[in-house]
């Protein structure tokens, strides 16, 4: 593993291990020994890895498993804008190494990547006050050697598309791309301080999946369905349902064409 020059010079580090509990974690507590932050921690193998609301994922070597700490990257009101600047610098590292962009490849909100409408990659966005310090832990998972089975919707690695392709090829074009999106977004936040989301929000509906398509979203209040029309200026979900345009905040998307009945646990990215 190892960074750019580029993207060291912009001041990013990196520590790469061969096995830990969760690369998430690791940067957590890097930040509460008082690490700067734009440090990365990449592990060949994860034991506890975890995706959205706690769930748990088995992460064997094969896979790319990434965590980045930021240090006070924003004011916490623009924090989430972060998935969406993840995702788009993703997008970008996978169709790098593979040659392929949209429509094939696509960004499904809040967090996943797709190929074809399978799933090779989720990103993880948490947030932590350290001290009177915000601390953003950005994990990702990318099937790179094998896609986890016993999952509700279809799911892809990157091998094959491109034979021999390793997670070290993936992490350092994604570390590159990150480096880009997160200053392009820090320079339109200076710009135009009214609306810094605009060019991202732009950049990722571009490049999104299913807008216009009639979709399903599990919510802890429930399930709904409509058509996906978007994203508001704040980063939320337009579904546009009988009764209105509604605008949801977090949820699990998925489109009724692609979903599936089952029910075993998952194993492959530490992403959901």
């Amino acid at each position: 593993m190892h960074l750019s020059r580029e993207t060291e010079t912009a001041g990013y580090r990196l520590l790469s291990l061969e096995a830990t509990g969760s690369t998430n974690d690791d940067v957590l507590e890097a930040a509460r020994r008082g690490d700067p932050g734009k440090l990365w921690i990449v592990a060949a193998e994860q034991r506890t890895g975890r995706g959205r609301h706690g769930r748990q994922w088995s992460s064997p070597p094969g896979n790319l498993y990434a965590s980045l700490l930021l240090i006070e990257p924003c004011a916490i009101a623009l924090a989430p804008q972060l998935g969406f600047v993840a995702g788009l610098a993703l997008h970008e590292a996978v169709e790098a190494v593979t040659g392929i962009g949209h429509p094939r490849l696509a960004l499904k909100w809040p967090n996943d990547l797709l190929l074809d409408g399978a799933k090779i990659s989720g990103l993880l966005l948490e947030g932590h006050r350290i001290g009177d310090a915000l601390a953003i832990v950005i994990g990702f998972g990318v099937n790179v050697a094998f896609a986890p089975e016993g999952t509700p919707y279809p799911t892809v690695a990157l091998r094959t598309l491109k034979a021999g392709l390793g997670r070290e090829d993936v992490f350092a074009a994604l570390a590159d791309a990150f480096a880009r999106t997160f200053a392009a977004w820090q320079s339109a936040a200076r710009l135009s301080p009214s609306d810094p989301f605009a060019p991202i929000r732009r950049l990722w509906l571009e490049r999104a999946a299913g807008i216009g398509q009639e979709v399903r979203l599990r919510l802890p209040s429930g399930t709904k369905e409509g058509f996906f029309e978007g994203l508001d200026p704040a980063g939320r979900l337009c579904l546009r349902t009988a009764s209105g345009t509604e605008l949801i905040d977090a949820g699990d998307l998925y489109f009724p064409h692609l979903q599936r009945d089952i029910h075993k646990p998952a194993t492959g990215t530490t992403r959901s």
